[in-house]
């Protein structure tokens, strides 16, 4: 990073990550989360200032111009503190734990999250943005500063009192009570606490913010799937068509903002994140399965383009992250004026364009509660294509190829704009998501690109994020490092398993075998069942933390869960079965409690409950016999399905290996054959195509 006007730079410069390397140059003294800090910590009797943030969050960047690059503000903490920088998306172990303290002591939490600790990282202070000063009945970084400086003089006792009493809550946060197994109401439980909170004019959950959240809809589908409910399958379709019209949704570049500050959709906070590319992607792909409609493929194939194009390293990885601010403005490569896109487009196409994208002279959002100067305009659609074509007159086909090429015109004028910072870090778990999205896709639009793309990006993390067997955390520019968590573990394991029913390579399913046992020795907990999020040699933050509620990301356990379940269903090895059934029921009072809050471990329940399908196709990956099977196969929206590939020869044997229950299942009569069980019953083999698709429906 350069020297911004020759400032001195602080410990953070010799960091790899690019959130640290944004402080490295500011004039508080920071040093990277390590045994220097707290020994120094020790040395000077001093509590710590724990900063967590991440590259693309606004308000990490809103804090750090007011206050840390602040030379007073700056000299108070160093009096005062032993500073300390932590990457969330790097070290989430050490977010995770400090976000549950900044919950507990303040019944909320956020970015950036500022928590105060003792040289032994005991907690007796939590908060997230402060200002400069007290303003507006949030107390300032200066007055905290000093309030904090007495009393470490006068009540210390007091403060590791209050903080020995938090790690106790911590403690109890973290103990599990295993109960029964969660059954089929739990289902419909969590169906109607949805439904309870669904916004039925604009889609999506709750009111403002409102965030994506894809793992609900996945679980809606399978909902919809198991009761025939067809309430569930139009809140999905509401919500994933108006997010796409909305202005969270990138109309001339693709990709998805991180979450709406509206309910709405139209207004973002403009920072995109590699995860909910991936997650997206896998819900209108399922949609566009269940419900045959095109429009929902499209929308998933726009956001691949997205990531392929501007989000994919050379060597294959996913970059992690695009920020919100451009010239230090929130939004600002993002919108337009009404007399800047009437310069570029013209009187006729401008007409046409406003009509479609509602641009208005005096700027299209509410901007009275936000930092974005007015008179701007995101573009956002309020019209279906048909409903515009027949006011235009014109066919709805005509009208998106000319929308088409007037989006490719703004988008090439907008090319040559400042673009916001991008994270160009590649981080294990991320990759995962992105890797099943990608494979998925690959698989349901039959597009090779797709899954060589998911191929490259599995080496890439298997070649350079793993140690003496073991995976890593993050790499960035050539360097690899940091221990990885129980989600690298379980996000990866999945991207293989869709990766293997895409490519049918052996390799992919041994390897997520291979992983798969590992997290179960690195993070299992043998007294209470589930899994922890650190693993068993991890430094030692005083509380383990494991983590089920699935929030902006599915948990761990929850992935984890299924993981185990399809791997069964793919090798016959029952004692994955009993691990998945072990997660479940050691969460299983807090999942009956509020299961809306646990949608991908619903989705692991509604696997565990069946009827599930396996599927062996006997005969060769490249004969059309078996391509033809295969997109029977991928035509029908089964979710709770597996499919193994069992052609003759060395491949044969390799999964044979793998599987050994299939060695019978060969083709009939020279043909490529499908084998198809369900709930542990055989039904006939079949070699047609048709035939193949009756007995699914």
């Amino acid at each position: 990073m350069s020297n911004p006007e020759n400032k001195k730079p602080n410990r953070l410069v010799h960091e790899k990550s690019l959130y640290l390397l944004q402080h490295a140059y500011n004039p508080v003294n920071w040093y990277p989360w390590s045994e220097e800090a707290f020994e120094q910590a020790r040395r000077e009797a001093k509590p710590i200032f724990l900063s967590i943030g991440y590259s693309t969050c606004h308000w990490c960047h809103v804090m750090e111009k007011e206050s840390f690059e602040d030379e007073e503000v700056a000299a108070a903490l160093n009096r005062v503190f032993v500073c300390i920088k932590v990457d969330r998306e790097e070290r989430p172990d050490i977010d995770h734990l400090y976000m549950t303290v900044c919950q507990a002591m303040t019944g909320s939490g956020g970015w950036p999250l500022t928590i105060l600790i003792s040289p032994d990282k005991r907690p007796f202070f939590a908060g997230t943005y402060f200002p400069k000063t007290s303003l507006h009945g949030r107390v300032g970084v200066f007055e905290l500063t000093e309030r904090v400086e007495e009393l470490w003089q006068t009540s210390q006792k007091e403060l590791t009192e209050a903080a020995d009493s938090v790690l106790k809550t911590l403690q109890s946060i973290s103990r599990v009570s295993p109960g029964v197994l969660p059954g089929e109401e739990v289902l419909h439980k969590g169906f109607q606490q949805l439904a309870t909170c669904f916004d039925p004019k604009h889609g999506g959950f709750g009111n403002a913010p409102k965030f994506p959240t894809p793992h609900n809809l996945l679980f809606l589908l399978r909902y919809w799937k198991r009761t025939k409910n067809i309430a569930a399958l139009q809140m999905v379709e509401k919500s994933l068509l108006t997010m796409s019209n909305g202005g969270i949704y990138d109309h001339l570049g693709f990709g998805f903002h991180r979450y709406s500050t509206d309910s709405p959709w139209l207004l973002p906070h403009f920072e995109k994140m590699l995860y909910d590319q991936a997650l997206l992607i896998i819900a209108y792909l399922e949609t566009f399965q269940a419900t045959g409609k095109t429009v929902y493929a499209n929308i998933a194939k726009e956001v691949i383009d997205y990531v392929l194009r501007d989000m994919t390293s050379p060597e294959g990885g996913f970059y992690s992250a695009e920020d919100a601010d451009s010239e230090g403005e929130e939004g600002k490569f993002y919108l337009w004026s009404h007399t800047e896109l009437s310069q570029i487009l013209g009187e006729i196409d401008m007409t046409l364009f406003v009509a479609a994208y509602n641009i208005r002279k005096d700027g299209n959002f509410n901007h009275e509660a936000t930092r974005i100067p007015s008179g701007l305009n995101i573009p956002h659609r309020t019209k279906t294509s048909i409903e515009l074509a027949q006011e235009l007159n014109i066919s709805s086909d005509s009208l998106e190829e000319k929308l088409a090429t007037l989006r490719q015109k703004l988008f090439d004028i907008r090319e040559k704009r400042v673009h916001p910072a991008k994270d160009d870090k590649i981080l294990t778990d991320w990759n995962g998501l992105m890797i099943a999205a990608l494979a998925l896709a690959g698989r349901l639009l039959g597009d090779l690109h797709y899954t060589e793309s998911a191929k490259k990006s599995a080496d890439f993390v298997l070649s350079h994020l793993r140690r003496n067997g073991r995976l890593l955390k993050r790499y960035r520019q050539g360097d690899t490092s940091l221990p990885a968590h129980l989600d690298d573990y379980t996000f990866f394991v999945w991207g293989l398993l869709e990766l293997y029913e895409s490519t049918f390579d052996p390799a992919y399913l041994r390897e997520a075998l291979r992983l798969n046992q590992l997290t179960i020795d690195l993070f299992w907990d043998n007294e209470g069942g589930g899994f922890y999020f650190t693993a068993t040699d991890a430094e030692d933050l005083r509380v383990r933390h494991r983590e089920l509620y699935d929030g902006a990301l599915p948990s761990g356990n929850s992935v984890a869960t299924i993981n185990n379940l399809r791997l069964e269903r793919l090798t016959g090895n029952s004692r994955l079965v009993e691990i998945a059934q072990k997660i479940a029921r050691s969460f299983s009072r807090n999942i009956q409690e509020e299961p809306h809050a646990y949608t991908h471990m619903l989705c692991s329940i509604d696997f565990m409950l069946g009827p599930t399908t396996e599927v062996v196709i006997a005969g060769e990956l490249r004969n059309s016999d078996t391509q033809l099977l295969l997109n029977n196969l991928n035509a029908v929206f089964l979710p709770n399905k597996v499919v193994l590939l069992h052609p003759s020869g060395e491949a044969g044997k390799d999964i044979e290996e793998l599987a050994p229950f299939i060695r019978e299942q060969q083709p009939v009569e020279g043909k490529a054959t499908a084998y198809i069980c369900r709930n542990f019953s055989c039904l006939t083999p079949v070699t047609d195509g048709t035939a193949l698709l009756k007995l699914l429906k």
